[in-house]
């Protein structure tokens, strides 16, 4: 899928949460309605079997709690995108990323392969319908994700490239696979925050420490004779990963660099020299930093507009409205049409673990839709984010805010108030209804009262942010729908006497 990731360490964000969010695009051509879901212990599967692949997984006995974001629709597998599981882990998967020739010619991906009549089916590897199903109802840690990742992309291959952020109280993992089999991670600093288009990504890599003691990097067993003996490594001094794995094409400086050169921008405007005349980056370097330490402290405020962006304040922006247009929708926005959700996971380490992760969601095109905050130690979620089918409805929040963008998107100039206005509401609302949730566990934690307790308390919070998104949702669709309707061909002026 083509999404667009940004991680942020714990020392970089506004409260010190660690935060790492993704936007879940759809493939050209098509949009794929999503939903907000619990998966219990006793629903997980004991045998996994993808839909895609074909491959059969058998599942360790233990499997914990977990929020997730499925295809609503049967078909084409589970794709759980992210979540949160009970021991307050995040993983959002995937990124699809590239490679170069030499990487898939020394590792192919595993690919599935239809019976016929000289030779019996053969299954494919694991790929993003896959992974969050078989990672995050068994792990404790972040890292240990990566390991458990790690250890399945060794044994069963994958058909596909993807990078896999895994995110706990205390730290960020992000990892990358190489090929059919091979995998390196990089642990995200903690002051600095990590920006991701559909690209391979990490840059500087500590081989090393990955085959020691992989404190702040993790590889496949095998990875430095996967290099060695493929002739993979292309730098002239200390080793560059996205050197030797990634993709270089022309086709990056238009899908994939200026994404990452837009945030990196955002982030650190003093920094560099970013922009037309003499520049230090431009959005066709291939050299953009992987990871960088802010100019100031990062919000959800801010994770959720550079998700949103579609390079307002450049020539690039394809909404732009004065100067010079020819270079209008020139790349890849970052908030685009077929966007079918944003997952924000935040795990906060000053909260009780009652409520210490809160999973924020937006649904449809990021540029006009707004995020909510839910907290993921629950047994059930919210109808209005559960209840998404294939029938269009404005009774849930998926296809209210697919209406809402599209409407907004063709009254680009009336409508844009609106979203401003939606926007503030619900953050505004948002946060209040935080704030009050957060006293309220406090005070349930210092009073002893039950797990169960809390969790049900957990949940009428989030109930009440449904409601409250439900009904501003409501009020801006009204309002883009008045505005699009004024704007139609055959309107006319003049009222019936």
């Amino acid at each position: 899928m083509a999404c667009t990731t940004i991680l942020v360490g714990r020392n970089a964000s506004y409260d010190g949460s660690t935060m790492i969010a993704r936007n879940d695009d759809s493939g050209a051509g098509h949009y794929t309605p999503k939903k907000f879901i619990v998966v219990r212990p006793e629903d997980q599967p004991k045998v996994y079997k993808s839909e895609i692949s074909h491959v059969t997984i058998p599942l360790p006995e233990d499997p914990m709690r977990y929020t997730c974001v499925p295809n609503a629709l049967k078909g084409e597998g589970i794709w759980a995108a992210c979540g949160v599981n009970s021991a307050n882990v995040g993983m959002t998967a995937t990124e699809t990323i590239t490679s170069n020739e030499r990487v898939l010619g020394a590792d192919p991906l595993v690919v599935y392969k239809e019976a016929t009549d000289d030779a019996p089916e053969k299954a494919g590897g694991i790929g993003e319908e896959d992974i969050v199903s078989l990672v995050i109802p068994y792990i404790k840690s972040a890292r240990e994700g990566v390991i458990r990742l790690g250890a399945l992309l060794e044994e069963y291959g994958t058909y596909e490239m993807n990078g896999i952020a895994f995110s706990d109280v205390n730290e960020i993992w992000w990892m990358e696979t190489i090929g059919g089999h091979h995998w390196i991670a990089k642990r995200v600093p903690d002051d600095e925050y990590v920006v991701m288009p559909n690209q391979q990504g990490i840059d500087s890599f500590d081989l090393k420490d990955a085959l020691g003691s992989r404190k702040n990097y993790m590889a496949s067993a095998d990875i430095r004779e996967f290099i060695d003996e493929n002739h993979l490594d292309l730098s002239m001094g200390d080793f560059n990963a996205r050197l030797a794995f990634g993709s270089h094409d022309d086709a990056d400086h238009v899908y994939n660099t200026p994404r990452a050169w837009y945030m990196l921008r955002y982030f650190n405007p003093h920094a560099a020299k970013w922009d037309e005349g003499e520049t230090d980056f431009s959005p066709m370097s291939d050299s953009l930093p992987w990871s960088m330490i802010p100019e100031r402290k990062i919000t959800p405020e801010d994770v959720k507009y550079i998700l949103s962006s579609h390079f307002q304040g450049t020539p690039y922006d394809p909404y732009i409205s004065h100067g010079d247009k020819t270079q209008a929708g020139a790349f890849r926005s970052i908030g685009v049409n077929r966007t079918d959700f944003m997952g924000f996971i935040q795990i906060r380490p000053y909260m009780p673990e009652e409520c210490r992760a809160v999973e924020w969601l937006a649904f449809a095109s990021n540029a006009f839709n707004v995020m909510v905050p839910f907290y993921a130690n629950v047994e059930t979620t919210p109808d209005y984010l559960a209840n998404t089918k294939e029938e269009v409805s404005t009774d849930n929040f998926y296809w209210t805010s697919r209406m809402i963008a599209a409407y907004a998107d063709a009254g680009y100039k009336t409508c844009q108030n609106h979203i401003e206005r939606y926007v503030i509401t619900v953050g505004a609302k948002a946060h209040e209804l935080l704030n009050a949730h957060d006293a309220e566990v406090k005070a349930a934690v210092d009073a002893s009262k039950s797990p169960d307790e809390i969790i049900k308390s957990n949940q009428q919070a989030n109930e009440d942010a449904a409601a409250m998104v439900k009904e501003q949702a409501g009020k801006t669709l009204s309002h883009v729908l008045y505005e699009v309707s004024n704007a139609m061909k055959n309107s006319y002026a003049r009222s019936d006497a």
